[in-house]
């Protein structure tokens, strides 16, 4: 693996119409770029996760794996907004050179992207060859390809949406709700919720003996929240929710439809059959709308989750219709 920085020193526009003075992005490699340029497989992480990929997603990222390092240059950039080592609120701005905290501007998922092209342009990337993401890293991957549709060969999106949900938005906003009254773990323990489902909690949280306190499952709800406070910054999180709930394609492109039209990638989708957050009707909302794109349904207990768990079935899905 290789750990760098790019430091983008021109202002940086933003969506809102706000910008940046200048922008950091840290990003991590694996493999090596060939001499066509176009040997890229470039990976969009969700909301909490960072930079390296194969720290987060280690069954899928390696030598002889199916992102295989030793035929692919792997690239995974920290999103606009987070906490590990690209621009987010706690940077120092450096025009006032004090840490920008809840003064970050607001940020959309547009943006988060235009950043990862700063990447590509700096890596000198010819093409993509699969651009890939789950979650909030599909929706980024999904918008990607519809803005600079003859960059990317192959897409990749599994868990995701075109747009994101009023349910979803319910959800983050439920955890915005916590985070102004100062607690990040209760945030996080909402967002486990979603992430699972109630088979999950039932298989793995239940209490074998009688019991009147102390459940299980509410240690585990602390835990989690408890967890992500060690390693997550709230104003990080607070602006991520936020980009989140922004994604739409059909915006400014007068309809889903018309937006997907644009993609020209080879594209699979996958669904997971009990996730609540991003339930299958969205993932096959997209296929019908990408020419020739292919969906397919993991059966997983793991709900949203099952897109960092499943990685065997995804691995042999990608390997079947992308042959990676």
């Amino acid at each position: 693996m290789f750990s760098n920085k790019l430091k983008h020193t021109q202002r940086f526009e933003l969506e809102s119409g706000n910008s940046l003075p200048e922008v950091e992005v840290a990003y991590c490699t694996y493999g090596a770029l060939n001499e066509a340029k176009d040997n890229a497989i470039y990976v969009c992480h969700a909301l909490t996760a960072n930079a390296d990929v194969a720290d987060w997603w280690p069954a899928m990222v390696g030598e002889g794996l199916i992102l295989d390092t030793s035929k692919y240059f792997v690239i995974c950039a920290n999103i606009l907004g987070s906490c590990y080592g690209t621009t987010g609120p706690g940077c120092v701005n450096p025009v006032t050179n004090t840490k920008y905290g809840k003064r970050f501007p607001h940020i959309t998922i547009r943006d988060i992207v235009n950043v990862h092209r700063l990447l590509a342009e700096h890596l000198q990337l010819k093409s993509i060859h699969l651009l890939c993401g789950g979650s909030m890293g599909g929706q980024q991957a999904m918008e990607w390809a519809i803005s600079t549709p003859t960059f990317i060969k192959n897409l990749f999106l599994i868990a995701t949406n075109a747009r994101h949900s009023a349910w979803g938005i319910a959800f983050n906003e439920a955890q915005r709700m916590a985070l102004e009254s100062g607690s990040l773990e209760a945030a996080r323990a909402i967002a486990m919720l979603s992430y699972r489902n109630h088979t999950m909690y039932e298989m793995t949280q239940t209490d074998e003996e009688y019991k009147t306190d102390a459940f299980k499952a509410a240690g585990y709800q602390r835990y989690q929240g408890e967890k992500l406070k060690k390693r997550f910054d709230a104003d990080a999180y607070y602006t991520l929710s936020k980009a989140m709930d922004s994604h739409n394609v059909a915006r400014d492109r007068n309809s889903l439809a018309e937006a997907f039209k644009n993609v020209q990638a080879k594209t699979l989708i996958m669904g997971i059959s009990s996730d609540i957050l991003f339930p299958v009707k969205e993932q096959k909302q997209i296929a019908e709308n990408i020419t020739d794109a292919v969906y397919e349904e993991i059966d997983s207990p793991y709900g949203h989750d099952g897109f960092l768990i499943e990685t065997k079935t995804i691995s042999e899905l990608l390997k079947q219709h992308l042959k990676l």
